[in-house]
């Protein structure tokens, strides 16, 4: 629908002379006036356009949304796997806080008995260079705890002031309670970037019938009316109208309008080849997260028992040292042990908690397991 008003005054100056040099004599006119249009038009038939157009922007809107439920979806995926990573950290610290003070009983150990002429200078020099390796590897440790908590930091978005720390004991965050087949149907049903290929596909269908739609012949009805009203005036206004339908139909394009509708159909079939590609990617992503959560649950189990027996072994050895009956080398062998079972221990209860929320990424939307709706 169109409208347009014009208002204006306008003025005259009218000169008349008598023969050649007769007097002249002028006169200046004015006038005020009023016209305007009103034109009315809608598309009655449009070969499919307006339709297709319509489909096309709500498939469009709603890949936004999946958007933004994948970008969460990550977000909490990235902010639990960094947790995890510095429960991790503050771990390996404490394990190597535990191994110095270890390390520094031997060493006092090995001195006494030094003193008292029943060990040798040896001994102490090498639960010395044990103390030293403890050292440097709690340096290490806690130079990767402070990376991990700037890693969370950063994805939390805090200020750089704050220090994180995880205050949750490291403990497992829970069971999955699906097979592998359930997990793979319920990662096809709810993956936001796989309707987002069946949304492309279809956006891709209706971009054809628009493009088509241009050699089609459209249909429109009008409607128009006009006036004119010269105030200044006597005569009535002047007034007029027009209805009918119109039918444009474009005989020859260049072939632009067929290009367009097999480089729509193109999409399409880049829309299928890129669903088949993402669906495996999903497949590969559910079942590797859900064969790390298994192997993971049994090595808690294992490693927990390896705890206990490394615990039992430093104890003898060190009872065995203090007797004159061992060596400091079982003593210093002993606490290696002890150390790499403790941080096994701790990585698997970790690998698990990281298995389980990859999982969940994996299948989308859990634990809640509900689509994302925008507000």
């Amino acid at each position: 629908m169109s409208t347009e008003v014009q208002f204006g005054r306008q003025g005259q100056l009218t000169t008349t002379q008598s023969g050649f040099f007769g007097p002249r004599t002028e006169e200046f006119a004015e006038s005020t006036t009023v016209n305007g249009n009103v034109q009315l038009s809608y598309d009655i038939y449009t070969g499919g356009r307006r339709g297709a157009q319509v489909e096309r922007a709500e498939r469009s809107r709603r890949q936004s949304e999946l958007d933004v439920e994948r970008l969460a979806e990550q977000t909490r995926f990235d902010a639990t796997d960094r947790y995890y990573r510095l429960q991790n950290a503050d771990a390996q610290v404490a394990i190597a806080q535990a191994a110095v003070e270890d390390a520094s009983q031997s060493l006092r150990d090995a001195q006494l008995l030094e003193q008292a002429g029943l060990g040798t200078r040896f001994d102490t020099l090498r639960s010395e260079v044990d103390l030293a390796r403890a050292n440097q590897d709690l340096t290490r440790a806690v130079s990767e705890q402070r990376i991990a908590r700037r890693q969370l930091a950063e994805t939390l978005s805090v200020a750089q002031e704050v220090e994180l720390t995880a205050a949750d004991e490291i403990q497992e965050a829970g069971q999955w309670p699906l097979s592998l087949e359930e997990s793979i149907v319920l990662a096809y049903k709810n993956r936001a970037e796989l309707e987002q290929q069946i949304l492309q596909r279809e956006i891709g269908q209706q971009d054809r019938v628009i493009a088509l739609a241009d050699v089609i012949p459209q249909v429109d009805f009008f409607a128009r009316y006009s006036f004119d009203n010269n105030f200044d005036s006597s005569d009535d206004v002047s007034e007029g109208y027009a209805v009918g339908a119109r039918m444009r139909w474009t005989l020859f394009d260049g072939g632009r309008a067929f290009a367009r509708a097999r480089q729509a159909d193109r999409n399409v079939e880049q829309a299928d080849t890129d669903f088949a590609r993402q669906r495996n990617a999903v497949r590969l992503q559910v079942e590797e997260g859900y064969y790390n959560l298994t192997a993971n649950q049994e090595n808690i189990e294992t490693t927990r028992l390896n705890v206990e027996r490394a615990e039992e072994s430093l104890r003898l050895a060190r009872l065995r040292f203090q007797a004159g009956v061992g060596t400091q080398t079982d003593v210093i062998n002993s606490q290696r042990d002890l150390t790499e079972a403790r941080s096994q221990f701790l990585q698997a209860i970790i690998g698990y908690n990281q298995s389980l929320n990859s999982l969940q990424r994996a299948v989308s939307n859990l634990p809640d397991n509900r689509l994302f709706e925008s507000r």
